[in-house]
């Protein structure tokens, strides 16, 4: 694979897309629900998804889509080129606010993460990396993270963590929420990676994510110095979902062993 020509060609496809979504706004969006309740989506991400899709096997047949939407093939393996795709992460937020969700594309070699996108639209500002080349903001480099100490990090996090629940000690959160400075919840997985990659959030704790939330800040992170994993301290498995933290080198660790505790 030619990475310099597919990462032009990756950030074509996702400024086209963004118009395309922009462009939404001026008609009916149509919302549906999946799962549950809160687990939204609409014809926009449906309608991305397949611009994606096209695009991408016009550029080369070969190349396989794994997308939030299931609208392109099955995928059981990375084997050779894999992009995987959300085409609207945040989908709520798309519905209710018209902003902070974001496009999270990542392109994979043989299970190996090689190029990494998490674009807002709205704001049109694209994180990305090229494995073993650096990430950038727009134009500018972004640097390795800094080393900071627990009390001075600022955590994103669901607040229903810190209430009784099925998945986690809350009470251990409850001891993370009183020692950091403070925390954020956006409603947006890469959303919220992207800040961690830039240093606007040290660390983001997850229950469950899926490959497509995370599949290209993954990539980034690497390429900053953030660490990325499940609550085991495994490596996440982009063909299933899994609990998932990404932090500064300097707390990811102290995060799991002192905070992180599931039932």
């Amino acid at each position: 694979m030619n990475v310099k020509q597919v990462d032009q060609f990756a950030k074509e496809i996702l400024l086209e897309a963004g118009k395309r979504i922009r462009a939404a706004f001026s008609y009916d969006i149509e919302i549906e629900t999946k799962s549950n309740a809160n687990d939204l989506v609409t014809n926009i991400d449906r309608e991305t998804e397949v611009f994606f899709i096209e695009q991408i096997k016009n550029f080369d047949p070969t190349h396989r889509i794994l997308g939030e939407e299931g609208m392109g093939e099955k995928v059981n393996s990375l084997e050779g080129v894999v992009w995987i795709i959300d085409p609207i992460d945040g989908t709520m937020n798309f519905v209710k606010q018209h902003r902070h969700f974001m496009i999270s594309i990542g392109v994979f070699v043989d299970g190996v993460g090689v190029l990494g996108y998490i674009y807002d639209v709205m704001r049109e500002d694209l994180f990305y990396a090229i494995s073993g080349e650096g990430a950038w903001y727009n134009d500018s480099p972004l640097r390795k993270l800094q080393p900071l100490n627990i009390n001075e990090a600022v955590i994103g996090i669901n607040a229903n963590w810190v209430t009784p629940n099925s998945k986690i000690n809350h009470e251990k959160i409850i001891d993370l929420v009183r020692t950091v400075r403070g925390t954020r919840s956006y409603g947006s997985a890469a959303m919220e990676i992207a800040f961690v990659v830039s240093g606007k959030l040290d660390a983001y704790i997850s229950m469950r994510l899926a490959p497509w939330d995370i599949g290209g800040g993954t990539i980034i992170a690497k390429e900053v110095g953030a660490i990325a994993t499940n609550f085991n301290g495994d490596a996440f498995d982009f063909l299933t979902t899994d609990t998932f933290l990404i932090a500064n080198p300097c707390i990811h660790q102290l995060i799991l062993d002192q905070y992180i505790e599931e039932k």
